[in-house]
């Protein structure tokens, strides 16, 4: 299990003759298995933040940390979903897995049986040997968290990875990923706009400001969460208080 550690993070993009800070010294610590979500207006960072977690971006100052240790860009440690599905389309969804494993160095011969086991994981095991242009939207997201799962990463980063998806389409594969992370006992950080999933999903929500941390909610919710609880005054309240916050930096 492990440990994501952003200290005193900064990240600046070329603005014509200037440079524009889209982080400003983020302090973020993520603990074993836990589930964060973050959550802001468009452009405030937190997608950035994320790709800087991964290893996909490069950051002007800080410390980016697993378990201590700094990374050196992506890692096996960490697992990425997007919400592209990212697929390739000329490999079937089993294709697709067996490349992931390859590329982190599991033996071909066991490929097969550990890219079965995770289409399993995901609820796909009948549709292994399906191309990419067969599979609806929500199959094509459950193959890329298949993927980013089956090479047994520490930490799972996720942006907005159902955010393509249908309303009914999209509360399955959140109640999918919550069996998976309640199984598996992952460190997650969740990227999203919608407010009601953070709530759901979460141990803790962050709440950015233009490149800052602003605030952060601990969600005091029962596991397992079941399906009245998103009708409970509690779960409501933090919906509004997170929804609140967000405004202010929304007004400003």
């Amino acid at each position: 299990m492990a440990t994501l550690k952003l200290n005193n993070l900064e990240k600046s993009f070329p603005a014509g003759k200037n440079r524009h800070r889209v982080l400003k010294g983020i302090d973020l610590t993520l603990h074993e298995n836990e589930f964060v979500s973050v959550v802001g207006t468009s452009g405030c960072g937190k997608s950035t933040l994320l790709s800087i977690a991964a290893g996909l971006e490069p950051f002007d100052s800080g410390d980016v940390l697993v378990d201590d240790q700094p990374i050196e860009g992506p890692g096996l440690d960490r697992g990425v979903v997007f919400q592209s599905y990212t697929l390739l389309p000329w490999l079937t969804a089993r294709g697709n897995i067996e490349f992931a494993l390859k590329a982190a160095g599991v033996p071909a011969r066991d490929c097969p049986a550990i890219a079965q086991q995770h289409l399993e994981l995901v609820k796909l095991g009948h549709a292994g040997d399906r191309w990419p242009g067969e599979l609806s939207g929500g199959m094509k997201q459950r193959v890329a968290i298949a993927r980013a799962l089956s090479y047994r990463p520490k930490i799972l980063l996720m942006d907005e990875p159902f955010g393509a998806l249908d309303a009914m389409t999209r509360h399955q594969m959140q109640q999918l990923l919550i069996e998976i992370w309640e199984k598996h006992r992952l460190t997650v950080m969740f990227v999203t706009h919608d407010i009601e999933e953070a709530v759901w999903l979460s141990d803790r929500i962050v709440v950015m400001g233009q490149g800052n941390i602003d605030t952060t909610f601990p969600v005091d919710l029962p596991r397992p969460r079941n399906d009245g609880v998103n009708r409970t005054a509690r779960f409501i309240d933090l919906q509004h208080e997170v929804l609140s916050c967000i405004q202010q930096h929304a007004i400003n």
